[in-house]
C-alpha cells in the first residue's frame, strides 16, 4: 500500500493506493471512506480489495482544511450532490483509468457516508457500485439512479438509520431495470464491515463490526464485480 498525491480540480489530495500481487492489468475500484475518515480500517479494506485482484484507490475527502470544516463541507456536497467531494471521487476514477496497470474498467465501493456517495456516483462512469449501509439513502433516489451502473448493496437489519432502505432501493432498481444484488443481514447493524474503535458502545447504538456479515458481503461484492467489471475486459 502506498500513500500518493493525486490531482483533483480543487487541488491535489492524498489517497491510498493498493495494487494486487502478480501481473496486471486489473480493473480498478474507488473506495470511499466512512464519516470517520482515514485510519487502519481504511487500510484493511484497501488491502482486501487489492487481494481480490483490483487496483484500490481511496481518496481522502477530508484532505482540505480542518477536520470539522471538511466533514461539514463533504456532507453538504453529499446533500446537494455536487461540489468538491464529487469532483475528488471522479478524479480518483480518472487516476485509476490512467494507471498503466488498470484495464480502464472502474467500480466504486463505499461505507456509511461513502455508501451514499457510491449510489450518487453510480451513473457517472463506473461499471458497478457497492454501497455498504449507505443510509440514510440519498434524497431523490429515483432521479440519481437514472442510468446507474449495476448495484450490489449490503445492509444491516439493526441499522437505526436504515429502516426501509433496502426495500426502497430494491424498488427503484427494479423500476429502472438496474441489475442489483441487495441483501439485509439480520444480526448486523450499521458499520458492520468497519472495524472502528469503541465496539462495545457502537453495538449499543445499533452499530458495530460483524465478521460473518462482512465475509459474506465481500464475497457477494467480488462475485458481482467479477461479473460486471472483469467480464468487460475479457
Amino acid at each position: 500500500m502506498t500513500k500518493i498525491t493525486m490531482d483533483a480540480p480543487a487541488g491535489p489530495i492524498d489517497a491510498l493506493l493498493d495494487l494486487p500481487s502478480g501481473e496486471g492489468p486489473w480493473p480498478g475500484v474507488v473506495v470511499i471512506h466512512d464519516a470517520i475518515g482515514y485510519g487502519p480500517d481504511n487500510e484493511a479494506i484497501s488491502e482486501r480489495v487489492a487481494a481480490a485482484g483490483y487496483l484500490s484507490l481511496t481518496p481522502n475527502l477530508y484532505a482540505r482544511g480542518g477536520r470539522a470544516r471538511c466533514i461539514t463541507r463533504v456532507f453538504r456536497d453529499l446533500l446537494t450532490q455536487r461540489g468538491r467531494a464529487l469532483d475528488d471521487i471522479l478524479a480518483a476514477r480518472d487516476h485509476l483509468r490512467s494507471h498503466p496497470q488498470c484495464t480502464g474498467t472502474i467500480g466504486i465501493a463505499g461505507f456509511c457516508m461513502g455508501g451514499q456517495f457510491a449510489l450518487v456516483m453510480g451513473p457517472k462512469g463506473f461499471g458497478a457500485s457497492a454501497p455498504f449501509y449507505g443510509t440514510p439513502l440519498p434524497r431523490r433516489l429515483d432521479q440519481i439512479l437514472d442510468a446507474s451502473c449495476p448495484i450490489v448493496a449490503s445492509f444491516g437489519r439493526r441499522d437505526p438509520m436504515g429502516i426501509g432502505a433496502p426495500t426502497r432501493l430494491r424498488r427503484v432498481a427494479d423500476e429502472k431495470g438496474i441489475p442489483a444484488d441487495i441483501k439485509v443481514y439480520p444480526d448486523a447493524g450499521h458499520s458492520f464491515a468497519n472495524q472502528l474503535p469503541g465496539q462495545s458502545f457502537l453495538r449499543i447504538a445499533g452499530f458495530g463490526y460483524n465478521e460473518t456479515a462482512t465475509v459474506d458481503a465481500w464475497s457477494r461484492v467480488f462475485a458481482f464485480f467479477g461479473e460486471h467489471l472483469r467480464a468487460k475486459t475479457n
